[in-house]
């Protein structure tokens, strides 16, 4: 096994067919798909599954292609780390990041760093799931909120406001609350686990999770910014779902002189990549942008 034929099969897996891995390497269609047949027989598994339309993996490919990945990203690493000259970022970056948040504020720092690093690629897997970074073989992710104990390594990027809101004609209908113990006797409409663990103020300087109830849970934020527009209730979100929405006043604050702890964001990591130099340029890139307003800034406290 050489390691061109792990790149090889890590290219095919990507474009899903042998015609795009091909031009990708700048290799004929013929010695692509030659390299990955021998690959299967020294291995003595069946890695793809061949068509006439496309290529699908099997669970032994797959993990293959885990593995290979990994494996890829650690001889880069340590080539840059030997090697004085070449202290650019470069290589394949796969990059997990929450779908609203990547759709909103990723999509173009990810056009922006890649227009600034011509030898990066990066692979951005947008969704609410709670990746294996190294187990699915990603190498980083954005995380939002705090994080479970684990061994990878972790970079605060930012700090992100909530906002609790509702429509007008919520508002109207009924007296918005004064106070967060007012919330009992309100409609709440709740995000994730909140119907758990309650939504948390600071008041008089201390922080208190008040019970919350309501018609809708969900584990996204979009529907629950919609439900709220919709007049179902009151909503707490992170402010980026919901910037837009109170900008055009389909949504009004309520609540806004007592402040929610702010969610921070994360860049995680596997120990093995710390050494990486485009993580490294990514991390810093993402943590500047976002230093200079891509977010909005959270509030201090007033009570």
């Amino acid at each position: 096994m050489q390691l061109d034929d792990l790149k090889i099969f890590v290219a095919t897996v990507d474009a899903r067919n042998f015609t795009a891995a091909a031009v990708r390497l700048q290799l004929s269609k013929q010695f692509v798909s030659r390299r990955v047949m021998a690959l299967e027989a020294s291995l003595g598994v069946r890695l793809l599954v061949r068509n006439t339309r496309k290529l699908a993996v099997t669970d032994l490919g797959y993990e293959f292609y885990q593995r290979a990945t990994r494996i890829l990203g650690d001889v880069e690493d340590a080539e840059q780390a030997m090697s004085s000259g070449r202290s650019d970022p470069r290589g394949l970056l796969r990059v997990s990041a929450p779908m609203s948040f990547g759709m909103i504020h990723l999509s173009p720092l990810v056009a922006a760093f890649l227009r600034a690093n011509a030898d990066v690629r990066i692979d951005l897997e947008l969704s609410d799931r709670v990746v294996d970074v190294v187990g699915e073989g990603f190498d980083m992710a954005l995380r939002i909120g705090t994080l479970a104990d684990s061994t990878l390594i972790a970079q605060k990027l930012a700090e992100i406001r909530m906002v609790a809101c509702c429509s007008p004609a919520y508002r109207k209908a009924r007296r918005p609350p004064a106070t967060p113990d007012d919330l009992a006797r309100h409609a709440c409409l709740l995000y994730g686990q909140e119907a758990r663990s309650g939504w948390e103020y600071l008041v008089d300087g201390a922080s208190r999770t008040i019970e919350v109830h309501g018609p809708l849970r969900v584990n996204n934020g979009e529907v629950i910014r919609d439900a709220a527009i919709a007049g179902l209730g009151i909503a707490r979100l992170p402010e980026f779902i919901v910037a837009d929405a109170l900008a055009s006043g389909k949504l009004v604050e309520v609540l806004g002189e007592y402040v929610s702890p702010p969610l921070t964001l994360y860049a995680v990591y596997p120990q093995h990549r710390q050494a990486s130099v485009t993580i490294r340029a990514f991390t810093q890139f993402l943590r500047d942008r976002f230093a200079k307003a891509v977010l909005p800034k959270p509030v201090l406290p007033k009570r």
